[in-house]
């Protein structure tokens, strides 16, 4: 067998028994086969794993195992950020855009990537650093998205774009959603925007129910900058989300700069692997309305 996986992290919320029974017969599996398991001090399997702390799991870690919905994928890429530690996504979540190995196809799947048999499939990661009117940053990291949204109020927020430096719109609406190719397919898709390829060096932004209907999603090159300052208004209340997380409040005259992270993530695919056969299973392409037993 391949070991160039010898210690395999496990990664997922133990309480949901959907979630704790694939993780108990996978991590079975895996210590048959003499693969060293790391798990953190929280997680309860009732197994003999290596334990430590779950922020230094990456970094003992040749490969992390996630199970669950997209959510712990996008939790699995802040933990792999730094160490570049390739992810396997297990799917007990709705949807599964990003943890494409169902149950069912678990440990086959698993057996194929510890035989060498996967691809590596590398995904841009956005950073997001808010500047603020009193000369403070804070600066986080996203795999989805970074969305700018109204808060606790029914009113509309008013803000600016540019992008690369160039003046590009002055919008009002619910806020802006700056998507990466793997958001694409995540909030910024229900708003209006357009799917991207995951290989395309390229970022979405699209608005957030816009007042203006002509305000309409843009594609721009991942490599520029783009730059986002919320404007004086009554009772205006707005925050930063980034891939679900709240980043925090922005207020009036604070600037939030979005830009291709150095950093990026890579997931790891059983073969067969099909991005398109995903959409077409997730979004119900391909299926006649008129025959409703397809």
């Amino acid at each position: 067998m391949n070991m160039q996986f010898p210690n395999i992290a496990i990664l997922g919320r133990h309480e949901d028994s959907r979630v704790a029974e694939p993780m108990q017969v996978l991590t079975r599996h895996l210590t048959k086969a003499g693969i060293n398991v790391l798990a953190s001090e929280s997680l309860q399997l009732g197994l003999v794993v290596t334990r430590m702390r779950e922020a230094d799991l990456c970094d003992a870690a040749d490969l992390i195992i996630a199970i669950g919905g997209d959510g712990t994928m996008l939790y699995a890429s802040r933990l792999a950020r730094r160490s570049g530690t390739p992810i396997l996504g297990i799917n007990r979540g709705r949807l599964g855009f990003l943890a494409d190995v169902t149950p069912d196809e678990m440990i086959n799947s698993v057996e194929q990537v510890l035989q060498g048999n996967y691809t590596r499939d590398s995904r841009m990661l956005l950073e997001a650093c808010l500047h603020t009117d009193s000369g403070k940053e804070n600066t986080a990291f996203a795999l989805n998205d970074v969305v700018l949204q109204r808060r606790e109020t029914g009113r509309m927020v008013d803000f600016s774009t540019r992008i690369a430096g160039q003046y590009v719109n002055t919008h009002s609406g619910d806020g802006l959603i700056i998507a990466t190719p793997t958001g694409s397919t995540a909030y910024a898709l229900s708003c209006g925007g357009p799917i991207i390829e995951p290989q395309l060096n390229a970022v979405a932004v699209v608005p957030i129910c816009p007042h203006t209907l002509t305000d309409r999603p843009l594609v721009i090159a991942a490599e520029q900058a783009i730059e986002v300052v919320l404007l004086e208004r009554d009772e205006t209340l707005a925050e930063i989300t980034v891939d679900g997380f709240s980043m925090g409040e922005i207020r009036p005259r604070d600037r939030l700069v979005i830009s291709a992270a150095d950093q990026r993530i890579t997931l790891v695919h059983p073969p067969g692997y099909d991005f398109y056969g995903i959409l077409r299973s997730k979004l119900f392409w391909g299926r006649d309305s008129r025959n409703r037993n397809n």
